[in-house]
């Protein structure tokens, strides 16, 4: 009889071990799926906010000066360097698309149209006094786009591809485009500036 009570104790404890080992993996597939969860909802509500930033931020400053639209990608994921987005991850500045846009009705039908590099304006003075001349020329910057595109292509704004912290969880999902239009202010002008040629 006493043979028989070590042998059931070893038999409880390599149960319970096994059920232990089943209910953690479970607990933790689920503990890390609502994190990512939780994750992913506060990417689509802070890329909506990114853009928001970005945009405002390209719409006073100097549209010709690369430096200071980097600050303004930079400044827009909260950083003051290059960098990822905090609990961001794949999101960069380089992900940052800014265009500047023409009230015109362009080849697909919309009214509101990127201007190519060749019919940008040459300084912001020049916008100003173009606007001034005709609201509706395919120059005149009227408005400020930022978006949330893949870096890999800039001709097409392809979305992000969602990356989980933990490769436990996939979730096959993009992250939003999330675009921010928003009407040009002084995209770099100061009083007294003279038009450049």
């Amino acid at each position: 009889m006493k043979s028989r009570q070590p042998q059931r104790r070893s038999r409880e404890s390599g149960a319970f071990a096994v059920e232990f080992a089943t209910v953690a993996v479970i607990f933790f597939v689920f503990l890390f799926g609502v994190i990512e969860v939780a994750r992913a909802m506060y990417m689509f509500n802070t890329l909506q906010e990114v853009t928001r930033r970005a945009a405002s931020g390209a719409a006073t400053i100097d549209y010709r000066t690369a430096a200071a639209k980097d600050r303004v990608r930079q400044d827009a994921i909260f950083r003051d360097s290059a960098g990822t987005l905090v609990l961001g991850d794949p999101v960069t500045d380089q992900h940052i698309r800014i265009d500047y846009l023409a009230l015109v009705r362009g080849s697909t039908g919309s009214m509101i149209t990127p201007i190519p590099a060749a019919l940008m304006p040459t300084c912001p003075a020049r916008n100003r006094v173009t606007c001034m001349t005709n609201p509706n020329s395919p120059s005149c910057i009227r408005f400020v786009r930022a978006r949330i595109c893949d870096p890999g292509d800039a001709s097409v704004c392809n979305p992000v591809r969602y990356r989980t912290l933990v490769s436990l969880v996939d979730l096959p999902m993009n992250l939003p485009v999330a675009t921010t239009i928003v009407s040009a202010d002084t995209l770099g002008f100061s009083p007294g500036m003279t038009p450049c040629p």
